[in-house]
């Protein structure tokens, strides 16, 4: 007996077993069979048959790496990403004071990256101050990493030339020693501690307006890097029947604590929530530049980015972490950061092999391994730390990245020296920071060139290219380990669930600056298509 059949299909499974079938037999949440025509005798009158006429089927893509509260919440903010100037970001700026929604009387926004405009000078509250007047006003750098604040915000924080930095933060400040309205890291919350959090339901429903955009990018699944906040409307979601992705939350240090007091571990929860790992900040961001690093930034011998958590903290919360069942997944985006990461690792599987942990049992990662020094390269495959990457970083950072790194760039945003090497590579987007469209991200990990063609025919450091299977896999396989789910999604195989994305071009078949021409004509999750532009 079959619920549904799939027929007619051009179908990738993935499975090194069976990689190819035109037919799929789905029995409630699960794929039963694939195979060719034959299966067609599996069906009754009952069976509801699907016509691919000949469409590209994969198993569905899953973003390892993104914020969903803050890419729900977005939606409603001032949209500043990619504005190429100072000016025009202004103008978006003053449209949303007359139509934008204000949370406690704040205005809100996110996108910006002074990298972007001709100056790269950081912008200022004076900037805002004509436009905004006394409405508070925050706006999020494209990175997360810092904030644009007005002056009303700042004496609405309480922000003067008088504040000292906060430990692991830092509040720009002029050649007199005021505050600029730029806050950077552990000074963000100075400000972000006076806006109002939604409900618990207010942000349930902004979760599912973006899940409907999620399904219609061809994701199934996502590994959540927000506060507890978003795991509480995650719940509700799933408590009420309208949780529609599969998502391995993650918790951040300051809450790990009360993981520990729990007695949780990684992978508990359902095939829709589950628990993932501890999330730590080693370092900033390559916009902000406070990515920690080796060498001073190109042009800034005083500048090694910001330690947002040292060594021996880490050390002793993935320790503790590891002994209580729980991985650890941490940021570092430097080659100083990631240097310091490896270390922690490193010590902490010599403890794992001593009390007979195979490291499969804690699948430890680095979230984003954006600058790798050389020495450094070949560590992660040796130590079973998955790489967590996000291609459309490179696309997006190149000029930052040989404007701030120089030469270094040869080994920045490179999954191709990861997976050379022997480690794990999942993929992801870092939504809001960049969009959370699978395909911008494939599409950037096999040209290393954005949608306008830039920088060139051949891509920044071809090198660093991977192959179109590579980059897929890199969206399934890869980050259905990382979650722990790799017997059940990530591939499409008898007993996994019936996850899958049709797309209306053979991605194996086309030119990949054809990528981005692809579209998404439907995706299954469990069995249920969410999004069908099929009829």
């Amino acid at each position: 007996m079959l619920d549904r059949l799939i027929v007619n299909a051009n179908v990738y499974t993935l499975d090194d077993n069976a990689p190819r079938a035109r037919c799929i037999a789905i029995f409630r949440d699960r794929i039963v069979a694939l195979g060719g025509d034959e299966l067609k005798a599996l069906a009754d009158k009952r069976t509801r048959i699907d016509d691919l006429h000949g469409a590209m089927a994969l198993p569905g893509l899953i973003d390892a790496h993104i914020h969903w509260e803050g890419t729900a919440l977005s939606l409603d903010q001032v949209d500043l990403f990619d504005v190429p100037s100072k000016e025009e970001a202004l103008q978006r700026i003053a449209a949303g004071m007359k139509n934008g929604e204000k949370r406690g009387g704040w205005l809100l926004g996110r996108g910006w990256a002074q990298a972007m405009w001709a100056s790269g000078e950081f912008p200022t509250a004076a900037d805002l101050d004509p436009i905004t007047g006394e409405t508070p006003t925050l706006l999020t750098a494209r990175s997360g990493h810092a904030v644009w604040i007005n002056s009303a915000g700042l004496r609405a924080a309480g922000i003067t030339a008088s504040t000292a930095d906060p430990e692991g933060g830092v509040i720009q400040r002029d050649v007199v020693g005021e505050p600029t309205g730029i806050l950077f890291e552990d000074a963000i919350p100075l400000a972000t501690r006076l806006i109002p959090d939604p409900s618990t339901a207010e942000l349930a429903s902004a979760m599912e307006r973006a899940q409907k955009l999620a399904w219609a990018s061809g994701l199934t699944g996502l590994h959540d890097y927000d506060q507890p906040s978003a795991f509480a409307a995650m719940q509700l979601l799933l408590e009420q029947g309208r949780l529609g992705l599969r998502i391995v939350k993650n918790i951040n240090d300051p809450y790990i604590k009360h993981a520990h007091g729990l007695g949780l571990r990684s992978g508990f929860g359902n095939d829709w929530l589950r628990i993932g790992g501890l999330k730590i900040f080693a370092d900033g961001a390559l916009g902000t530049k406070t990515a920690l690093m080796i060498d001073p930034y190109d042009g800034e011998p005083e500048n090694r980015g910001v330690l947002v958590t040292d060594s021996e903290t880490m050390y002793e919360l993935v320790s503790e972490a590891s002994r209580n069942g729980i991985a650890s997944t941490i940021h570092a985006i430097g080659d100083k950061a990631v240097h310091d990461v490896l270390n922690v690792f490193e010590a902490v599987r010599k403890e794992e092999q001593e009390r007979g942990v195979h490291p499969a049992e804690r699948r430890h990662r680095i979230e984003h391994v954006q600058l790798i020094h050389p020495d450094d390269v070949s560590r992660l495959g040796a130590l079973d730390v998955i790489a967590s990457m996000q291609p459309i970083h490179a696309t997006a950072d190149y000029q930052m990245s040989d404007r701030y790194w120089g030469k270094r760039s040869a080994f920045g945003y490179n999954p191709r020296l990861q997976i050379d090497a022997g480690a794990v590579v999942a993929f992801g987007s870092d939504s809001p920071v960049e969009p959370f469209d699978p395909l911008k991200g494939i599409h950037a990990a096999v040209t290393r060139r954005r949608a306008d063609g830039s920088p060139d025919a051949e891509g920044w450091y071809p090198a660093a290219k991977v192959s179109m299977d590579e980059a897929i896999k890199g969206f399934t396989h890869g980050a259905a380990y990382a979650g722990g789910m790799e017997d059940r999604v990530g591939k499409l195989a008898p007993d996994f669930l019936a996850d899958l994305v049709v797309l209306d071009q053979d991605l194996y078949a086309i030119a990949p600056e054809d990528i981005l021409k692809t579209k998404v004509l439907g995706t299954m999750v469990g069995g249920v298509w969410q999004y069908n532009q099929m009829r």
